[in-house]
């Protein structure tokens, strides 16, 4: 009960209420996918508007946007993290955050899930980290920078459950509700228990403000970071057709409409499953994990741990822990390879919510937007094998051999001693892709 009255059963916030009913136009299931929301639609196409011109330039213009995207949430953060802690029933929601559920250990989902939020959160086998490394001067120390963002990163994700789980507590108080009621998990729960807490500050709509624009800052943050990684994969593959006049300009359009355009259908009332249907299979869960097992395999074994550890001790002056040698040949494909196979034995149709669970249909359209991305590897590995000269075992053990000059550090004078300092045989400078690009322009022209 809350001031003396009782609330019925099916009761719901006006925050809630207001998400659902006013913003989503939520549909009763995914079969009622509905007209689009032409609100939603002019919002999208801002969105993509400004991911364009943030990234049209290419990653100088991204990096200096990034200095006000990744700063300004963390003042938020602290702003709602004070704000929420001094709410009644604060503690309760922060018990609730801390207090594990053992019983849940057994549910494949919830370390799929884990290691979907592990990969996501990092940008591991996304594409974004090696595709911004590769910016990099070729002796930065890669090896400090990995702690930090693993620190940073793993404090960041904490602090703003202890945001979130307070408000969810004071939630759980004024409506006389159990606080695991109230505490749904889904991409709705920021703009359900974060502006609860904002409407309770002095002057609430300067705070609403701050708060919609971290949002947005964050979504941004994501979205053109991944752009930025599709677009240097694509130019550094055909630089010599990409590089020319407006050719990168004009390509990162067409991908950017063509984004929007797919965006679409998730701007309908059933738009809200689409996307969850989108995120669970498409670019996280098994697709990742798969990915991942593709990746450490190739780094621990073909390329060679060994190999890739006297790399980073050539760029950095130092070697890297021997633990490290153990994850990337043992630990790293044994985890994920585990979590897989646990996630099929155990597998049950996605819950998306309010009762509803993904119907078969939805679920086969899943796994093959799963293969779609990650078939790509075996019919490479197919397609590899079959064109390379020799008897198959011959192809094989050529194919999984690294070429001598695979190493980074192949045209480096090495580091890793005092005496030697970093001096490479091409004189690189800020700007090693361009004017790598030049020196294959005036060789082949």
């Amino acid at each position: 009960s809350t001031n003396g009255s009782s609330l019925p059963e099916n009761a719901t916030s006006p925050v809630m209420e207001f998400w659902e009913r006013e913003v989503l136009r939520l549909s009763d299931s995914l079969d009622e996918l509905g007209p689009v929301s032409w609100k939603l639609v002019l919002c999208l196409a801002a969105v993509w508007l400004v991911c364009y011109f943030c990234v049209w330039k290419g990653v100088k213009s991204t990096g200096k946007v990034v200095y006000l995207t990744a700063t300004f949430p963390y003042a938020m953060l602290f702003v709602l993290l004070v704000r929420g802690a001094t709410l009644p029933g604060a503690m309760q929601g922060i018990v609730y955050y801390l207090k594990p559920n053992h019983t849940r250990l057994a549910d494949p989902q919830v370390w799929m899930d884990a290691g979907t939020q592990v990969f996501f959160s990092y940008g591991i086998c996304l594409g974004s980290l090696t595709a911004l490394g590769s910016y990099n001067k070729y002796n930065n120390d890669c090896y400090k920078d990995s702690f930090l963002l693993c620190l940073l990163n793993s404090s960041t994700s904490f602090l703003a459950g202890f945001a979130i789980f307070s408000v969810l507590g004071f939630m759980a108080e004024e409506q006389g509700m159990d606080i695991a009621a109230v505490a749904q998990s889904g991409p709705g729960l920021a703009f359900i228990a974060y502006p609860r807490a904002v409407a309770m500050m002095p002057l609430p709509q300067l705070w609403a403000v701050c708060f919609f624009l971290m949002i947005i800052m964050l979504g941004l943050d994501t979205q053109f970071v991944s752009l930025e990684a599709l677009m240097t994969s694509v130019t550094d593959l055909y630089p010599h057709l990409i590089r020319r006049g407006r050719r990168r300009e004009l390509l990162l359009l067409v991908v950017c409409v063509v984004c929007f355009l797919v965006g679409l259908v998730m701007v309908t009332p059933g738009g809200l499953y689409v996307f969850q249907i989108y995120d669970h299979f498409s670019c996280s869960g098994a697709s990742l994990l798969l990915l991942s097992i593709f990746q450490s395999l190739a780094i621990g074994w073909v390329y060679g741990a060994e190999r890739f550890s006297s790399n980073i001790r050539d760029m950095t002056g130092y070697d890297p822990l021997p633990v490290f040698r153990l994850c990337w040949k043992y630990l790293t494909p044994a985890v994920c390879t585990a979590t897989f196979i646990f996630s099929l034995v155990r597998w049950s149709p996605l819950a998306l919510g309010k009762g509803l669970v993904a119907p078969l249909w939805a679920s086969t359209l899943g796994w093959l937007l799963t293969l779609s991305s990650v078939s790509l590897l075996p019919i490479w590995a197919v397609y590899a094998l079959a064109t390379t000269p020799g008897t198959l075992a011959q192809r094989f053990q050529f194919l999984c051999s690294p070429t001598p000059v695979s190493s980074p550090a192949f045209n480096h004078i090495s580091t890793s001693s005092s005496v030697l300092t970093y001096n490479p045989v091409c004189a690189f400078s800020g700007k090693p892709k361009e004017q790598m690009v030049e020196l294959i322009q005036e060789k082949t022209t």
